[in-house]
């Protein structure tokens, strides 16, 4: 049985409106070659996911939990990652099975008001993402190169061209520039790792969650943030487009391969992103909470006492550079997922730099006042705010998307198993009660 293209509504799969239709099936995929080779073809999309899961908003809430709580929440990192790993598998899913997006197929299911709303939603989710890789690029140049904050978040503005000159270079540049940013942040984490001599028996205990996490308002507080932090709501949408720029063969058998190869693509790019997320609250559990340095929540604060606390005179450079990677990495992503949403709910295609710069300004705005009016504080704060934001909001992508690829009449033979749709549902059930309880103690604090 082939599986259906269109969606029940015999919505539209012409070429205007394929996802991304400018990258759409450009990066080809070898006919009867090795698994090797076809794996290599259909490796690049988890990389590009992945960069959401170390971007800047990341490290403001890894840093403030590792230097309160120490290891404590490392379980949360793994949890969140677990819950990616399982969700980024359904947005592969859902691209490859249907030839839709989550946000086309949000746009095809639902009624227009409620098509409407949830593209507001998840242009918020993206706002808060934008803001987190301006004052996490601002930052790097400060702490680098002296720059004043509210100069280094209007210079932000500046990387719109630099990206829009790479996306025409073709979408397999961009994916290499992605790689070879991720492998600095890795160097750098890995140089910190060693420098910092962080308990391993410690971190091996703290992998299973404790009690405290959920009873703790401040330290459920941060692992809601973290939580934000590594499972974003703009993720699910990139995921679910940027993997049909592969020319893969639109059979049911091409499809099964292609899920194979993109899902495997997916977990490996995010077990290496485990491996960075942990690392930076490892860090900072191991040079400022043992250390007595508790409040250290602040990412210049974290810059200017590595080298004192660690003996060394390059973590704070490498921090500093890791930081810098991780906001540009971010951009790339993050404008891909602007575009993406804005086509896919409404439809309409915009000039790349008019999108660009929307997005970008309406993150600007409040991070240069942030900077301007708080100073350091203040960005930290917006930060963590900016990542608690982003969890409120993941429950309104991630819902529509385990529904969609748990309904036959969509999926065809591509439906969740049972098992997968049990656990599916329950890491949806999971995220929304967690983000009622915050809500809630929020507003009774």
């Amino acid at each position: 049985m082939e599986v259906p293209t269109l969606t029940p509504r015999n919505r539209f799969s012409s070429l205007m409106d394929q996802s991304l239709p400018e990258s759409h099936a450009t990066v080809p995929v070898p006919e009867g070659a090795g698994a090797w080779r076809k794996f290599l073809a259909f490796a690049g999309p988890g990389l590009m996911v992945a960069v959401g899961y170390m971007d800047p908003g990341n490290w403001a809430t890894d840093i403030a939990g590792g230097a309160r709580f120490g290891y404590t929440l490392l379980s949360v990192i793994l949890i969140s990652n677990l819950f990616a790993m399982i969700l980024q598998h359904l947005a592969v899913k859902l691209g490859i099975a249907t030839g839709r997006d989550l946000a086309q197929a949000c746009r095809d299911q639902f009624s227009r008001p409620v098509g409407l709303t949830l593209w507001v939603l998840a242009e918020i989710a993206i706002a808060a993402t934008d803001v987190a890789e301006v004052l996490g690029s601002a930052l790097a140049l400060n702490l680098l190169f002296g720059l004043p904050l509210t100069l280094g978040v209007l210079v932000t503005i500046l990387d719109v061209f630099v990206i829009l000159w790479f996306q025409n270079r073709g979408f397999r540049v961009l994916e290499s520039i992605v790689g070879g940013l991720i492998a600095v942040i890795l160097v750098c984490f890995v140089y910190q790792m060693i420098v910092s001599h962080p308990s391993l028996p410690a971190v091996a205990q703290n992998l299973l969650p404790k009690p405290e996490i959920v009873t703790n308002p401040s330290m459920l507080y941060v692992a809601i943030g973290i939580l934000g932090a590594t499972v974003m709501p703009h993720n699910l949408y990139l995921h679910s487009s940027i993997v049909q720029t592969r020319s893969y063969s639109r059979t049911s058998a091409g499809k099964k391969e292609a899920i194979k190869f993109a899902t495997l693509d997916s977990t490996l790019s995010l077990f290496l992103a485990f491996f960075i997320n942990s690392a930076i609250l490892i860090v900072a559990a191991a040079a400022f909470h043992t250390s007595g340095n508790h409040d250290v929540a602040d990412i210049t604060d974290a810059h200017r006492l590595l080298d004192p606390i660690l003996g060394v005179k390059l973590a704070s450079v490498s921090f500093a550079v890791a930081l810098l990677a991780a906001g540009q990495n971010s951009t790339l992503t993050g404008t891909l997922a602007g575009q993406i949403v804005m086509e896919g709910f409404l439809n309409l295609r915009l000039k790349p730099w008019v999108r660009r710069l929307l997005t970008r300004s309406i993150a600007v705005i409040p991070a240069f006042f942030a900077t301007l009016w708080y100073g350091e504080k203040g960005t930290s704060e917006l930060l963590v705010f900016s990542q608690v934001v982003l969890s409120v909001q993941l429950s309104f992508a991630v819902i529509p998307l385990v529904w969609f690829t748990s309904r036959s009449d969509i999926m065809g033979r591509f439906v969740n198993a049972a098992w997968l749709r049990l656990a599916s549902w329950a890491i949806a059930a999971v995220i929304l009660v967690l983000n009622v309880y915050l809500i809630y103690s929020s507003v009774d604090l």
